[in-house]
């Protein structure tokens, strides 16, 4: 009698295994890519230009978002109102637009400032609003 020649079953999924863990180990030791940054970091300066906005219209005062060395500032909260100062990422800068007014009143002129990464400078998202809209990402970098 003759034996087959193959793999049986068990040696497959063991192969299989073991290939499907290195490839896991290789995407999570992956980097994150400059854009995806860009846009993580355009997703929530536009989320908390909305917040300040909201709480300028809400108190009835002047809010300002300004960016700064190390993060940014919201100047003319109302007291007992904080919203984060510092990026996720620390080497995020502020290309373009350093000052935003957020309020009181509901319609403001046309705004926008400008991301980039020190890492890669080459790449810039634009976080805008035309003054009635939220603020939110224009085009990707």
């Amino acid at each position: 009698m003759t034996r087959a020649r193959g793999f049986s079953l068990l040696e497959l999924l063991v192969v299989i295994s073991i290939m499907a863990l290195a490839t896991a180990g290789v995407a999570m030791s992956m980097r994150d890519s400059g854009q995806s940054r860009l846009e993580r970091e355009g997703e929530r300066l536009a989320a908390l230009l909305e917040a300040g906005r909201a709480q300028a219209r809400a108190s009835g005062t002047l809010v300002r978002w300004q960016a700064t060395a190390a993060g940014f500032r919201f100047e003319g909260l109302p007291p007992g109102s904080t919203l984060p100062t510092q990026w996720l990422d620390a080497g995020t800068r502020v290309a373009d637009g350093a000052v935003l007014v957020l309020g009181p009143e509901p319609l403001l002129p046309p705004q926008r400032t400008l991301l980039t990464h020190v890492d890669t400078p080459e790449l810039r998202l634009s976080i805008a609003s035309d003054g009635l809209r939220p603020f939110a990402p224009e085009g990707r970098p």
